[in-house]
């Protein structure tokens, strides 16, 4: 038979000892480590106020931090496409405490376009929900003498480089839209870049550029005053917001489909609690009826998913948009 191995009685006391101190020293480290949030949260949008992105992240931040018991503060971070706000998120700490408002545009497009983009979209962020879609608007000012894209196209046809079209800013979706659209048609036009759809919108109302494409919510309310004149829309069909609005297949350009998202991330590394938690309250937030009539009342389609969900959708839009600017030959150095 095997000796049993005894233990005497001072060992015994030293090893409970010591299980009790190691026992004590992690939870008074639990214990000093305040639970998430303890303080505000800021969400970075990377356009100017009053576009879709700034719509969207002030209506869901100010219910998120009802949520989470600390205040969101929408930053505005304007420029190159949304990248200068996208760039600061990556180098942030992964505390939770600073959140991105992405795009298309930020996430999908910027690898193609930017030879030196300052960050990775695919391995800096941590994604949390899909938010939006929105369909894009052609629209151009009244002064234009068109009603259909069949006029639009024809006028460019008859002055090669004399229009003008306004973007959100050079590599976001309605500037590749518009390159896209012009390669089809065989027309050149001028392209003159802002730092979002709000200041866009408001020069194209002035008479300042003849047309661009833009996400509905920024247009909608301009072309209902008359304002701008709209001639079609980017998707399969009507958009309930516009229903009288003819689709660009409609119009004579079949498959013309441009779909623009917005979706909630964090930089890479933040915790895993941290990432569930904001994925569950922001679908919460935009569960809410208020908030879902509010958003669908300015064309925004709510739309879902879970952080992998968003991510594998991310990959997918980044595959598609590399296909239209190898197309279009839109670079930027």
């Amino acid at each position: 038979m095997l000796p049993v191995a005894r233990v005497s009685r001072p060992a015994r006391s030293v090893s409970a000892t010591l299980f009790a101190a190691v026992t004590l020293a992690a939870a008074q480290a639990a214990h000093a480590q305040p639970a998430w949030p303890a303080k505000p949260v800021r969400l970075v949008a990377g356009f100017a106020p009053g576009g879709i992105s700034d719509i969207l992240a002030r209506v869901v931040g100010a219910r998120l931090g009802e949520a989470l018991g600390q205040p969101v503060i929408v930053e505005n971070r304007a420029g190159a496409g949304g990248t200068i706000g996208a760039d600061f998120v990556a180098k942030s700490a992964p505390d939770g405490y600073t959140l991105f408002l992405g795009v298309n545009a930020t996430q999908s497009i910027a690898p193609s376009l930017y030879p030196k983009l300052p960050y990775n979209p695919a391995t800096d962020f941590a994604p949390i929900t899909i938010a939006a879609v929105t369909p894009v608007l052609l629209v151009t000012h009244p002064s234009l003498p068109v009603k259909t894209v069949k006029d639009l196209i024809a006028i460019a046809r008859a002055q090669p480089g004399q229009l003008n079209y306004a973007s959100t800013g050079t590599g976001a979706v309605p500037h590749l839209t518009t390159e896209l659209f012009s390669l089809r048609a065989g027309v050149k036009m001028n392209h003159i870049p802002y730092k979002g759809g709000a200041p866009a919108m408001m020069d194209l109302v002035a008479g300042q550029v003849s047309l661009m494409f833009d996400n509905i919510p920024t247009a909608i309310a301009q072309v209902r005053a008359g304002k701008v004149r709209a001639l079609a829309v980017a998707q399969p069909k009507r958009t309930p917001a516009a229903p009288d609005i003819p689709t660009m297949g409609e119009s004579g350009f079949p498959g013309f489909e441009v779909t623009s998202w917005q979706g909630f991330l964090a930089p890479a590394a933040t915790p895993v609690p941290v990432i569930n938690r904001l994925n569950a309250e922001i679908i919460k937030v935009l569960g809410q009826p208020e908030v879902r009539e509010r958003l669908t009342a300015q064309g925004i389609e709510i739309r879902t998913s879970t952080p992998a969900e968003f991510a594998a959708m991310i990959r997918a839009d980044t595959e598609i948009w590399a296909k239209v600017i190898k197309a279009t030959g839109v670079r930027i150095e």
